[in-house]
């Protein structure tokens, strides 16, 4: 079931191009405007102070990568944070770079606090970290896989009370009770910046087709909602590797593939188990 309300969720998005607020950091910031209008969404890179609240509640959906963020930036993200749970809008965040640096943890934390948080991205590394368990991670990557992911995963779903998406090899999401494995995906997304930036900003325009404004606690929703921007991304991956298998190529092929993405492409490629 979950490979079919993924196909309809990437259906979803082509048919209402949802407008997808990011406050991101300045190294991926076109790529995720970018694979985001290749997606079939409609990217808004709203991150000043003074408009944050009252962009991020016109939105369908608000995403937050802290990958590169200075003052201006974590003012602008609490506000957004603020005016999304004010409007009922689903937020992501990706909390780049927490194994590393302690100041991304009391970040995120703070935006749980007074917004809550309905969907983090990471990578194994970073979901260990939120878990409280040791983890291999140099900078903001992991170091290969993890054992106990998938507990860590179930564990911060838990704890932020919100889908979680731990990727690596093999991508674990999970919401408290279940989980599912992505196994699409190629090894070139480590040989390019932005991988995990640009499926943050996918995971923005999925949930946002997927939860209905007054009910963005459903975590079904988002939860497939992960699973289909997951998927996308690792099938767009597999498809440029396809025509383009050096990192440069790559990177222009990955946005061409993510445009030709369709629910039937998922049907037909998606690697979930669940």
């Amino acid at each position: 079931m979950i490979i079919e309300e993924a196909a309809e969720i990437i259906d979803r998005v082509r048919e209402q191009g949802p407008l997808v607020d990011c406050i991101t950091n300045f190294v991926t910031v076109n790529d995720c405007a970018n694979i985001l209008l290749a997606f079939g969404a409609s990217p808004a890179m709203c991150d000043a102070y003074d408009a944050a609240y009252a962009f991020a509640r016109i939105s369908g959906a608000l995403y937050i990568n802290m990958g590169t963020y200075i003052k201006e930036h974590e003012a602008a993200a609490v506000e957004a944070a603020l005016g999304a749970k004010k409007a009922g809008r689903p937020i992501v965040v990706d909390p780049v770079g927490c194994g590393a640096i302690r100041h991304q943890l009391d970040m995120l934390d703070h935006i749980h606090e007074v917004a809550g948080i309905d969907l983090i991205k990471g990578n194994m590394g970073e979901i260990m970290t939120l878990a409280g368990k040791a983890a291999d991670v140099k900078g903001v990557d992991s170091k290969g896989e993890i054992p106990g992911v998938e507990e860590a995963v179930n564990a911060v779903a838990e704890k932020y009370g919100c889908v979680t998406i731990a990727t690596g090899k093999v991508d674990v999401i999970g919401e408290g009770k279940r989980l599912a494995w992505i196994s699409n995906g190629t090894e070139m997304f480590t040989k390019i910046t932005g991988a995990g930036c640009m499926l943050g900003a996918l995971c923005g325009a999925a949930v946002a087709a997927a939860v209905p404004a007054a009910a963005t606690n459903a975590k079904s929703g988002i939860f497939a909602a992960a699973c289909a921007a997951v998927t996308a991304m690792g099938i767009a991956g597999e498809l440029a590797f396809e025509r383009a298998p050096l990192p440069g190529s790559f990177r222009v092929a990955l946005m061409d593939s993510i445009y030709g993405i369709t629910g039937e492409t998922i049907m037909q490629r998606g690697k979930i188990a669940c």
